[in-house]
């Protein structure tokens, strides 16, 4: 068994707090101690309560998602000897209200566009197996009741040249 950790901090630092228009700005340190501001979204709380220059739990969500299914979509390429130049993945989360009535993140889709290069290419066909196989693994995806879809962008299909985003 594996454990992940992950520490929250947030400060009053003298804000009266009571009144409800405090600061959701706050810093999330990981286990290997890279540090991270944080602060809830200016969707949800409004600004200047709000930081939208920080992570959001939601934007957080998302991205730990895409993450999961890209390493390992990576991981599958490189054992079937697919060798992956360029991966980038434009994910998106629509919170909505869920069929019980409650706030949640109920659709993220992945938009990954992946460029490969040398003798061996994979198929089209190929790549759906690989990156239907890589959520069927990913431990975020397996983790939540979230509706994650993913939606390869083909090849050529408004992929941009490496290097460029």
């Amino acid at each position: 068994m594996a454990q992940h950790t992950a520490e929250v901090l947030w400060l009053r630092d003298g804000q009266h707090f009571l009144d409800n228009r405090y600061s959701r700005r706050h810093l999330i340190r990981f286990d290997g101690g890279l540090e991270v501001p944080a602060s809830s979204s200016p969707h949800v709380v409004p600004l200047p309560m709000s930081d939208p220059s920080a992570m959001d739990p939601e934007e957080a969500f998302v991205a730990a998602l895409s993450s999961c299914h890209m390493l390992w979509f990576l991981s599958i390429a490189a054992k079937r000897k697919f060798r992956v130049d360029r991966y980038f993945d434009s994910a998106v989360g629509v919170m909505e209200k869920d069929a019980a009535g409650k706030m949640a993140v109920t659709v993220v889709t992945l938009r990954p566009e992946v460029a490969f290069s040398g003798e061996r290419l994979p198929t089209p066909m190929q790549i759906e197996q690989m990156h239907h196989d890589a959520h069927e693994l990913c431990f975020i995806a397996n983790s939540v009741k979230t509706e994650v879809r993913c939606e390869p962008v083909p090849a050529g299909e408004g992929a941009a040249a490496p290097g460029t985003r």
